[in-house]
């Protein structure tokens, strides 16, 4: 009923964990970079491939150049591995700021029922009691653990998409943000 009012108690709720907020930023956004530019590498890769290929189709002596083409692999599998990291300690912190608060809220919560008068209970469902325990505070946890996070990769990696469609062709990324 009171959005701002609920909102501000759950901003103060979520204060103490706001550098675990500020790491799980920085991890989501790192995460999303070493992903995006990964398929960019591949494509010097490729490019060496198809150039190795046409040399020896056409007889000048020039073949596949696997030494880059292995430089290339082992970057990116130094890529991934780094955006593997950074995904997982995003998730990690995540979890355990989750796990805090919601051991934080049903504390709160068990509290408050043990002050409650006993008439409480009797004129009210005992399936709303277990509702506003349960649900309510699931309902945070699990956006808490996994639409928080979701919200950061996705805008990171839509931003990081379209920085890297401009530096392949801005002709090209136009008529597809045209298209779109």
């Amino acid at each position: 009923r009171d959005f701002k009012g609920t909102m501000r108690r759950l901003l103060q709720a979520l204060s103490p964990y706001k550098w675990s907020f500020v790491v799980v930023f920085v991890a989501a956004i790192a995460s999303t970079v070493f992903n995006i530019l990964g398929p960019k590498i591949l494509g010097k890769a490729t490019t060496k491939l198809f150039e190795g290929v046409l040399g020896q189709i056409a007889g000048t002596g020039q073949g596949i150049d696997f030494v880059y083409i292995g430089n290339i692999i082992l970057t990116m599998t130094g890529l991934y591995v780094l955006a593997t990291l950074f995904n997982y300690v995003q998730g990690w912190i995540m979890a355990g700021v989750t796990a805090k608060v919601t051991y934080t809220f049903r504390k709160d919560i068990a509290d408050k029922i043990n002050r409650m008068p006993l008439r409480y209970f009797d004129g009210t469902n005992h399936g709303e009691v277990l509702s506003r325990v349960t649900n309510d505070v699931d309902t945070v946890s699990q956006t808490l653990n996994q639409s928080l996070s979701q919200i950061i990769t996705s805008a990171v990696t839509v931003v990081g998409v379209l920085v890297m469609m401009l530096t392949i062709s801005w002709q090209m990324t136009l008529a597809t943000l045209l298209i779109i």
